[in-house]
C-alpha cells in the first residue's frame, strides 16, 4: 500500500491543475485551493487506489474519481465548520476556510469544489463514456440526499437527543460512511469487477465506514489537538449523538473493535478472489489512526 500513498499528491495536484486551467476569481481559486492544500490525509483516494490495486487494475486510472471524491469531501469540511453549522475555527491544524476567506467566500469555494468534482471526472477521455456516467451516478448518490447530505441533516436533527445504535449507525452510514463506500464502488466500476466481489468490498467498505466514525468519536475525546488538527470535546460541547455519548468510552472502544474483526472476516472471505492485504492494511490506518 505503500506505492498508493504517492498517488494522493497526484490527486492534490490533478485537482490543482483542473482549477487553475480555467479560473475567472482569483478569490475562489485561491479559498478552493487553501482547503484541499491544507493537509487532509487523502484517505478516500487512498482507499480507491488500494481496491483498485487488490482488483489488479492501473492506479493511474483512478485518478479523476478519486480527485472528486476528494474534491466532495474537502467541500463538505468548508461548509460543516461554517457558523450555521458545527462553528468551528481550526481544521486539520489550520484556520477554518471562512476564518480566512470570510463566509461568503467559503460558501462558494464549497460550491466549486462539489461542482467541479464532476467536470473532472467528465473530461477524463481515458475513461469510456459509460463508466464515467456510472461513476458520476455512484458519487452524487454518496454525496447527495441519498448519503452524506441526509447524513449530516439527520446528525444535526439529533442534537441534544439520544439515539439508538441502530439509529446511530444509520447516521453515519450515511453522514460518513457513504463517502467511504463511493471510493470502493468506484474502484469496481473502474475494474469491471465481477458482480459477487463487488457485492462484498461495498459490504466492507460499509463496516469500516462505521468503524471510522465511531474512531472519529473517541479521537474527538481523546485525541491530541496538535495530531487530530482540531479541538477536543467539540462534540459534546455541541450536544452531538456519538458513539462515545450513547456507548460510553469503553463501549464505544468495544465497537470499535468488532466492526474491525467484522471487516477483516470480510477480507478473509475475498483472499482467495483477489489480493486482500492492502485493504486489511487500510483497516488497521482506520482503526489504530490518531488524527
Amino acid at each position: 500500500m505503500k506505492n498508493n500513498t504517492a498517488y494522493i499528491n497526484k490527486v492534490k495536484a490533478h485537482i490543482l491543475s483542473h482549477l487553475n486551467s480555467f479560473q475567472h476569481s482569483a478569490t475562489i481559486y485561491e479559498a478552493s485551493k487553501y482547503s484541499i492544500e491544507a493537509g487532509g490525509k487523502g484517505l478516500r483516494p487512498l482507499l480507491l487506489f488500494t481496491a483498485l490495486d487488490a482488483l489488479g487494475t492501473d492506479l493511474d486510472q483512478g485518478i479523476s474519481a478519486a480527485s472528486a471524491i476528494e474534491m466532495i469531501h474537502t467541500y463538505s469540511l468548508i461548509h460543516d465548520d461554517l457558523p450555521a453549522m458545527d462553528n468551528d475555527e481550526l481544521r486539520r491544524g489550520k484556520p477554518t476556510n471562512h476564518i480566512v476567506f470570510g463566509e461568503a467566500a467559503a460558501i462558494l469555494a464549497g460550491d466549486n469544489l462539489l461542482n467541479e468534482s464532476f467536470n473532472v471526472i467528465a473530461k477524463d477521455q481515458s475513461l469510456s463514456a459509460e463508466v464515467r456516467i456510472e461513476l458520476v451516478e455512484t458519487i452524487s448518490d454518496a454525496a447527495g440526499q441519498s448519503g452524506m447530505i441526509s447524513g449530516q441533516m439527520l446528525d444535526i436533527e439529533a442534537e441534544m437527543k439520544t439515539a439508538s445504535l441502530d439509529e446511530l449507525e444509520t447516521i453515519h452510514t450515511f453522514k460518513t460512511g457513504a463517502l467511504i463506500k463511493a471510493p470502493v464502488t468506484a474502484a469496481c466500476i473502474i475494474a469491471g469487477a465481477d458482480e459477487d466481489i463487488q457485492s462484498e468490498l461495498e459490504r466492507f467498505s460499509e463496516v469500516i465506514g462505521v468503524l471510522f466514525q465511531i474512531k472519529d468519536d473517541i479521537l474527538d475525546l481523546e485525541g491530541n489537538p496538535e495530531l487530530t488538527g482540531k479541538n477536543t470535546g467539540s462534540d459534546e460541547k455541541k450536544g452531538k449523538v456519538t458513539y462515545v455519548s450513547e456507548l460510553g468510552i469503553d463501549g464505544a472502544k468495544q465497537a470499535l473493535r468488532i466492526k474491525e474483526e467484522e471487516a477483516y472476516s470480510i477480507l478473509n472471505k475475498l483472499d482467495d478472489s483477489i489480493a486482500v492485504s492492502g485493504l486489511r492494511e487500510i483497516v488497521q490506518m482506520f482503526a489504530q489512526r490518531d488524527q
